[in-house]
C-alpha cells in the first residue's frame, strides 16, 4: 500500500532545545533507535533497508529534492531482522550508501518526529505528516508541516533538499 507523506528535514542547531519544545505538546515517545539505513541502486526513487532496534523495514520512496516540505510516496514493508534480506538486495542491486544514525522518535496524532544525530553529518529534525489511509489529504498534511516548522523556528536556510544518503555520497566525492 502506498502512503502519502508531506515531510521536511532540517539541520538542527540545537537538538535538545527543539526536543524540549516538542515535549511541551505532550507527544508519544516511541523510543531511541540506532538505525543503519542501507541504500541500494535503483532506476527510480530510493530503496533502503532500515535496520534498528525499534524500526526494521524495506522502504521504497519517491520525492523531489527540494528544500522545505515536500510530498513523498512511500511503499513500506515491515519485517523481522534477517541478514539474508540484506545479502539478497546487496547481491542483486549493489549498495549505494550507508547511513548510521541515532534517532529519537515521537508521534502526535498522525505526525511523526525524528530527532537525528547522523554519523559524519550532524544533527537534524525530520517531521513527517502521514496520511496512511487517504483520509487526511495533502492540504492538511502541509498545514501540519508548516505549523511544526514554525514551532521549531526553522528558517529557509535550515531545510535540507536531499536525503542523508545523498549527503553521504557528496562527502565521498
Amino acid at each position: 500500500m502506498s502512503i502519502l507523506n508531506i515531510e521536511f528535514k532540517a539541520r538542527a542547531k540545537d537538538l535538545i532545545t527543539a526536543e524540549k519544545i516538542l515535549l511541551q505538546h505532550n507527544p508519544q515517545f516511541i523510543g531511541e533507535d540506532h538505525q543503519i539505513d542501507t541504500y541500494f541502486n535503483t532506476h527510480n526513487g530510493r530503496l533502503k533497508l532500515r535496520e534498528g532496534n525499534i524500526e526494521n523495514a524495506l522502504i521504497h520512496y519517491e520525492r523531489e529534492n527540494t528544500a522545505g516540505s515536500k510530498s513523498s510516496q512511500v511503499l513500506l514493508y515491515q519485517h523481522q531482522p534477517d541478514t539474508n534480506l540484506k545479502a539478497v538486495l546487496t547481491k542483486a542491486l549493489g549498495v549505494k550508501a550507508v547511513v548510521d544514525k541515532w534517532r529519537r522518535i515521537y508521534f502526535i496524532d498522525n505526525v511523526k518526529f525524528h530527532f537525528d544525530t547522523v554519523q559524519n553529518l550532524g544533527t537534524f529534525i525530520e517531521v513527517e505528516a502521514i496520511d496512511a489511509n487517504g483520509s487526511i489529504g495533502k492540504d492538511k498534511l502541509q498545514q501540519q508541516c508548516d505549523f511544526y516548522a514554525a514551532l521549531f523556528n526553522i528558517s529557509l536556510n535550515d531545510f535540507m533538499a536531499v536525503s542523508y544518503s545523498d549527503m553521504i555520497m557528496a562527502q565521498k566525492k
